[in-house]
């Protein structure tokens, strides 16, 4: 841990350009289920699309993400996942402009869960254009031991009720709808398009469906209800969720503020999220 600590506070700077084909691309993935933007603003979380780590294939790690030590620290748990975060909105961001991004370790934790080992890794960013910083940000990685060193008792799915929310979006988790969001995001995961990857080594039921997709789906059905991007929108990872089924977008305004959750076939919860301010 003490050498995992040496991380906490390094920086790297990136920079991409809002093109028309990204903007395409993504309306493509996601419509119909976006939010009402102008012409020539960005959808809410496209920043996720931008200036994404790019390593060569010789620099990747076995589950096809960059190779472990070098921005991020080498955590000694194999598999990973996209846990949570929050977003803080300041501006918006436009078809045409160029867009920096730092990032930023902030903090390495390990701690107890009922599967076993956990290591949380906590990173901020800063998405900037010419005009000021758009987007603030703080992303939750968490790392966990191999499906087989697992321990602990199942716990029971937390689950919910779609009839209970103002509006609901019914989105088809096939494989091409993964393929598309990982080519858009430069995303090697591997769990996200090798079925035996990630049934075999991994331990999931079938392809796991993106973090970040679900939140980006919560956001824009959040700014939908709203009339506006929420300038502070939080989301939290509960349960994965698999490919092959369709899923549902959840999302209800009650006092002011979005509350949201993405369910499987199952209605078991697999994101929360709450967008206010």
């Amino acid at each position: 841990m003490t050498d995992l600590a040496a991380w906490i506070g390094r920086t790297r700077d990136s920079s991409d350009l809002i093109t028309p084909r990204l903007m395409a691309e993504f309306r493509a993935t996601f419509a119909p289920n976006l939010a009402p933007v102008p012409e020539g603003i960005a959808w809410p979380a496209l920043h996720w699309c931008l200036a994404p780590e790019s390593p060569p294939a010789d620099a990747l790690g076995p589950d096809g993400h960059a190779a472990k030590g070098g921005f991020l620290p080498p955590v000694p748990l194999p598999r990973r996942m996209w846990a949570g975060g929050s977003i803080e909105t300041l501006g918006d961001l436009r078809e045409g402009e160029r867009v920096t991004r730092t990032e930023t370790v902030r903090d390495v934790a390990f701690k107890e869960g009922r599967s076993g080992t956990l290591c949380f890794v906590t990173v901020d960013h800063a998405v900037a254009t010419d005009r000021g910083v758009a987007i603030r940000e703080r992303q939750d990685i968490v790392y966990r031991e191999a499906a087989a060193a697992q321990t602990g008792t199942a716990v029971d799915p937390e689950r919910d009720d779609p009839a209970a929310y103002q509006a609901v979006w019914a989105v088809s988790a096939t494989p091409t709808l993964l393929f598309r969001y990982s080519a858009m995001t430069f995303n090697g995961h591997r769990f996200h398009y090798d079925r035996p990857y990630a049934t075999q080594v991994e331990g999931y039921a079938d392809l796991v469906v993106h973090g970040p997709m679900q939140a980006t789906l919560l956001m824009n059905l959040a700014a939908s209800l709203l009339g506006r991007v929420p300038p502070r929108f939080r989301y939290r990872g509960v349960s994965p969720m698999t490919a092959n089924q369709t899923f549902q977008v959840c999302g209800r305004v009650a006092e002011g503020a979005f509350e949201g959750v993405t369910l499987d076939a199952a209605r078991r919860v697999c994101m929360r999220a709450r967008g206010e301010g």
